[in-house]
């Protein structure tokens, strides 16, 4: 038992920083969150476009430390035109890391495609950090309340090259139930990710509300009442707490930030 509260006086750890690299057109580089590894084929304001060796093309938004360059993190920069040093300003920066518009944008018509969730604390973290990303591409998070029927549900989804659909599963390890179940998936329209923690709260790094590690819960125990009584605070009200700790994409664990962002380059490449 904790004798404070976790949440409680809790000081925000400044921002890291990494060192700037220009996104040149033939620079290899690497995507930290997904493993993507290719060379610049293009460079826009919303994204970079690498290409791998098997010449496969991904887009990837531009984020703070978002690359690894000869093994290093670094933040890479598009060249922009000269501008006075007294009125030159680093960009804002949404949640996830991409580049804030200038002025608010009205959401897109939503598209036919869709990204399905667990649950729905998965739905509201998903929205928390992506949010901005996803209004503006027009794409709707959707909770399943759970993966049992999943073979089913995208069935009569009737996905299509149109119409694509991503799955972000939680648990989703060799060998447990949720791989099985991931696995009766078979269509090139359907994209099925996942995370390895039993809980998508375990995908919020610890240190968010000042702690080193997640407390172990016995296998036996719901993860979640398990884990806030060896916190020894109630369940109650601890997920909008703990969620609201999530200032940006680096409060989150590596595995489930690259399984969000690769449903969200799959469905939004959708023809």
């Amino acid at each position: 038992m904790y004798e404070r509260d976790v949440l409680a006086n809790f000081d925000p750890r400044a921002a890291p920083t990494y060192p700037e690299v220009p996104a040149t057109i033939g620079l290899v580089v690497e995507d930290r969150a997904s493993g993507f590894c290719g060379d610049i084929v293009k460079v826009t304001i919303e994204a970079v476009t690498l290409r791998s060796r098997t010449n496969q093309h991904r887009h990837f938004r531009w984020k703070p430390g978002g690359f690894l360059y000869e093994g290093k993190p670094v933040t890479l920069t598009r060249a922009q035109a000269p501008t006075p040093a007294s009125t030159t300003r680093a960009p804002a920066l949404t949640a996830s890391g991409s580049i804030a518009a200038a002025s608010p944008v009205a959401a897109r018509t939503a598209r036919a495609s869709r990204i399905w969730v667990e649950g729905t604390h998965d739905a509201e973290l998903v929205e928390h950090v992506w949010g901005d990303d996803l209004r503006e591409l027009g794409i709707v998070v959707e909770p399943m309340h759970g993966i049992d029927h999943l073979a089913a549900a995208v069935s009569a989804f009737a996905p299509n090259s149109h119409r694509r659909l991503g799955v972000l599963v939680d648990h989703l390890v060799a060998g447990s139930k949720e791989a099985r179940l991931a696995a009766m998936v078979r269509d090139p329209n359907v994209l099925v990710t996942g995370h390895p923690f039993v809980d998508v709260w375990a995908g919020i790094w610890p240190k968010a509300v000042g702690l080193d590690a997640w407390p172990d819960v016995p296998r036996h125990r719901p993860w979640k009442e398990g884990m806030c009584e060896a916190l020894g605070v109630p369940l109650a009200g601890f997920w909008p707490k703990l969620r609201n700790r999530v200032t940006t994409y680096a409060d989150l664990r590596p595995e489930l930030v690259g399984a969000v962002e690769r449903l969200i380059d799959f469905v939004s490449e959708a023809g």
